[in-house]
């Protein structure tokens, strides 16, 4: 028997069921409440890390569109995001007061993301920081019904692998405290996300040393933290995702077909008259970059003798033929953009394929691999052969995505997302005469799922090869890697 005169501690009451999700909610509140007015002075004193932050996203995010942003919290990542329009929502009425105080453009709610958001549709959600959040899925699944086919969703969020060091930094006040944290691992989110119907693009993993050391910082965050393996050990994971794919029926769309040539006057006829029938309709552009041969007069011919197909005739610069490609592009009116090489080294008759996959939503930009099937004949030099496969490994790395044959000539993509690319022509810093290079990062930049479709690669039986001065043409190629490279893989800091 206890003796009456001892103190006893007041029992704090077990709750069971939803009543303990509600009261773990309720302490986060609390705590979020609690800790508003010092946020901004945490956030002040690791200003170095929050700019390697603000600094990924931005490069991950580029034009946000319509963004949602999923726990503002104070608002400060907002400062290196280029929005439209910006919709926010945080639990504590402290915090989205101070939010509102710096981003008066902002619409900035007080609102548990884990039981509403606002209604969108939004292009882009940020989501910062799920560890104070009692039910992810619950979130993810509203944060689905927000979405667009195109959205792209962003976590931030922290590797579970630092738990020990943040607690410390929480305890000696450098960081805003929290309260029973989650600690995810990337297959954890992998997961929840599947099961919202969203889909896994990318992760990111910045940030190795989190505070400002002069010289040894940068040096660390620049040159050594995206190096293999050792990345696995940075501090920040941005997890892009998007929506589970819908398919629509290629009928729904309209298809232009551009056929870049030079000196190809023996493979028009052929072109027209093995081009099946595409979509909604199919517009067939041939771009013509000043021919001698007679190859523009030849698809005048084709016009007037199949004026029941949609045939065009585009007039190219005459410098490489990237830029006759977009000549094509630009000219084109139809909602998926297919370029097929005039040799007919690719059947057209395996375009319908192309369609299907883009439309399916199973890839965003479908890329020709002439590399599975065996080749007809010599229709591949050996040499031209060990070039591609060893630039499609490193193609492979710098995409994050398996592309076997990075010169196929034959890729696909939504008329939308070439709007966007175009934008990044000849920001690479080196130059692409193919234009091959220009499409694939540019996809890989916007966070595109790029997905290779096998062909049946022939000899051609009109005409000679464009793709001569192998070794100058490699080395054209490893410049164009080598600042893709720095664009893609190095931290922009």
């Amino acid at each position: 028997m206890s003796d009456p005169s001892t103190p006893t501690t007041p029992e704090i009451p077990v709750l069971w069921g939803m009543a303990a999700i509600e009261g773990m909610r309720k302490r986060i509140l609390e705590s979020a409440e609690a800790h508003a007015a010092e946020r901004d002075y945490h956030i002040s004193r690791n200003k170095y890390f929050y700019d390697l932050v603000g600094k990924e996203l931005k490069t991950l995010i580029g034009d946000a569109g319509r963004l949602l942003f999923v726990r503002c919290q104070t608002g400060k990542l907002l400062e290196f995001v280029r929005a439209d329009s910006v919709h926010a929502v945080e639990v504590s009425p402290l915090m989205a007061e101070l939010a509102r105080q710096k981003h008066p453009h902002a619409d900035i709610r007080v609102m548990d993301p884990e039981k509403e958001l606002p209604a969108g549709p939004f292009d882009t959600v940020l989501i910062q920081d799920t560890t104070d959040m009692v039910d992810i899925q619950a979130m993810l699944d509203h944060v689905r019904a927000a979405c667009l086919p195109h959205t792209r969703v962003v976590i931030h969020t922290y590797n579970h692998l630092w738990e020990p060091l943040i607690g410390m930094a929480e305890k000696s006040r450098l960081k805003t405290p929290k309260v029973e944290p989650n600690w995810l691992s990337v297959s954890d989110y992998e997961g929840l996300l599947r099961l919202s119907g969203f889909e896994l693009l990318h992760v990111s993993r910045r940030v190795l040393m989190p505070f400002k050391v002069p010289l040894l910082g940068h040096l660390i965050n620049k040159f050594i933290s995206w190096m293999p393996l050792i990345d696995r050990l940075n501090l920040c994971h941005f997890i892009v995702a998007r929506p589970d794919p819908q398919p629509r029926p290629p009928s729904e769309y309209k298809i232009s077909v551009i056929i870049p040539c030079k000196d190809e006057k023996g493979n028009i006829r052929s072109a027209v008259e093995r081009m099946p029938e595409l979509g909604r309709e199919t517009e067939i552009i041939f771009c013509d970059d000043k021919s001698t041969d007679g190859t523009p007069d030849e698809v005048r011919r084709m016009q007037a003798e199949f004026p029941h197909k949609n045939i065009r005739l585009v007039d190219g610069p005459a410098i490489s033929k990237s830029r006759n490609v977009w000549a094509g592009f630009a000219a084109a009116t139809g909602d998926i953009l297919m370029i097929l090489d005039a040799d007919l080294t690719v059947m057209p008759e395996e375009l319908p394929r192309f369609v299907a996959a883009i439309a399916s939503g199973k890839g965003e930009f479908i890329n020709g691999s002439r590399m599975v099937y065996p080749m007809q004949g010599q229709a591949m030099k050996f040499a031209n052969m060990l070039g591609n496969k060893g630039f499609a490994s490193l193609f492979s790395y710098l995409l994050g995505s398996t592309v076997r044959d990075t010169l196929c000539g034959t890729k696909v993509l939504w008329r939308k997302d070439w709007e966007k690319i175009r934008l990044m022509i000849d920001t690479w810093g080196a130059e692409d005469r193919w234009g091959d290079y220009e499409l694939l990062f540019g996809a890989a930049k916007l966070n595109l799922r790029i997905v290779d479709l096998p062909v049946h690669y022939q000899e051609r039986v009109y005409g000679d090869t464009k793709m001569t001065r192998r070794f100058k043409n490699g080395l054209v190629m490893l410049r164009f890697c080598w600042a893709a490279f720095l664009k893609l893989k190095l931290p922009q800091i």
